[in-house]
């Protein structure tokens, strides 16, 4: 039998669909926005998919979760993506959690945390906030550190 050097596939599915949001993440990059990205997934395929493209568009709603949003809703049909989930590199902002709650996005995972704009947990609970009537399951933490890894290198070459 012959020996290989490949590892066996290991991965969970949270991660691979990460590495889809890294990919796009990847794509803001390469644009010069800064480096964020989203899918959308449904029914284990991807519906949507965004980037940063705040620059590239001239509007200040085009984050990568706001895109990924569009496209998904343009590709169900329907402004409600109840089952949906949103994978994004990091932890949401105000304005795209509002946007999950609205879409009822079923699940969130992202990677870093964001300390200074997190709206899921690290400056305000917009998510699962109890006054809202929309509740979504959190995964956090997944691929973080190449989630900060490709926004630390964005910002350390703005310098």
């Amino acid at each position: 039998m012959p020996t290989t050097n490949e590892q066996p596939l290991t991965a969970e599915p949270d991660e691979l669909w990460m590495e889809e949001a890294l990919r796009a993440a990847q794509r803001a990059l390469e644009a010069g926005e800064v480096p964020v990205g989203a899918i959308v997934v449904c029914g284990g395929r991807i519906v949507g998919r965004g980037w940063n493209r705040n620059i590239d568009d001239s509007d200040p709603t085009a984050h990568a979760e706001i895109v990924a949003l569009r496209e998904a809703g343009a590709a169900i049909g329907n402004h409600r993506l109840a089952e949906c989930e949103l994978f994004a590199t990091i932890e949401p902002c105000p304005m795209c959690a509002g946007a999950l709650v609205h879409a009822r996005i079923s699940r969130l995972v992202y990677g870093a945390d964001d300390p200074k704009a997190g709206a899921v947990q690290s400056v305000m609970q917009v998510l699962n906030h109890p006054q809202l009537n929309h509740r979504m399951e959190v995964r956090s933490g997944v691929l973080a550190g190449r989630c900060v890894e490709l926004l630390q290198t964005f910002f350390k070459s703005r310098r």
